[in-house]
């Protein structure tokens, strides 16, 4: 194991230890999509994401946010809109707190399009259609 492996390791085992209880991620339809930009004086750049999902098998709908900034570069969001089947991975609220019910977004991966917020590494999942018989 070389270096950067080591010390790759050690911040992995410290972020799950940190936020292991509060990592989620939901898997539907989205329902609703709000995107805020903002620019200050062409300088700092602001993304707000809104979605709310809707999951597989549930009555009950997540809003997820995403809010990044940036100084001197836009900020690029992947294309998602209202019916796109999306799998939306990121931190819950901390209990207690007012965003308990909310979903800090990290990545999200839109099954429809088949594109991804931060790509993963290695090769892309394969989608198995299986053929039926009819008789």
């Amino acid at each position: 194991m070389g270096f950067t492996d080591k010390i790759n390791k050690y911040y992995a085992e410290n972020y799950i230890k940190k936020y292991g209880d509060r990592l989620s991620q939901v898997q539907g339809n989205v329902i609703s999509v709000k995107i805020e930009e903002k620019t200050i004086l062409w300088i700092f750049h602001k993304l707000t994401a809104t979605l709310l999902v809707k999951p597989d098998r549930s009555k009950n709908i997540v809003k997820c946010i995403y809010k990044k900034h940036r100084w001197f570069k836009k900020i690029d969001f992947i294309p998602v809109s209202q019916g796109n089947y999306v799998l939306v991975q990121g931190l819950k609220g901390k209990k207690g707190k007012e965003n308990r019910e909310q979903l800090e977004i990290m990545n999200i991966r839109n099954m429809t399009t088949r594109k991804d917020l931060i790509p993963l590494e290695g090769k892309e999942p394969k989608v198995q259609k299986v053929k039926t018989k009819y008789r």
